[in-house]
């Protein structure tokens, strides 16, 4: 898992180096330190997703859940209830792919 994971995180690497806003490369780079449990570099991702589109409801939901992880549950309980406004079944999404 951890080789895979290394893998996507190298892919989303080469996509940004093409397209340095590529809002789902952003996205999906989010995640995958979400995943490796590198929530301050999630969190970074997240962020730079949020500027190109601030109701992204996956980097919404990523990045709250990241903070919950960093310790701070009012900026991630915000981020989460915001997603979820936007998509509310953002929750389930992630938790098919392992994140609670």
């Amino acid at each position: 898992m951890i080789g895979e994971l290394q893998l996507a995180l190298k892919d989303c690497d080469a996509a940004l180096e093409i397209r340095p806003r590529y809002l789902d490369a952003l996205d999906s780079r989010g995640f995958v330190n979400l995943k490796m449990g590198q929530a301050n570099n999630a969190i970074a991702d997240y962020d730079a997703a949020l500027r190109i589109n601030p109701k992204h409801p996956s980097a919404l939901y990523g990045r709250g859940v990241a903070k919950m992880r960093t310790g701070n549950a009012v900026g991630g309980n915000g981020d989460i209830a915001a997603a979820k406004l936007i998509q509310p079944d953002i929750a389930d999404e992630f938790a098919s792919y392992g994140i609670r």
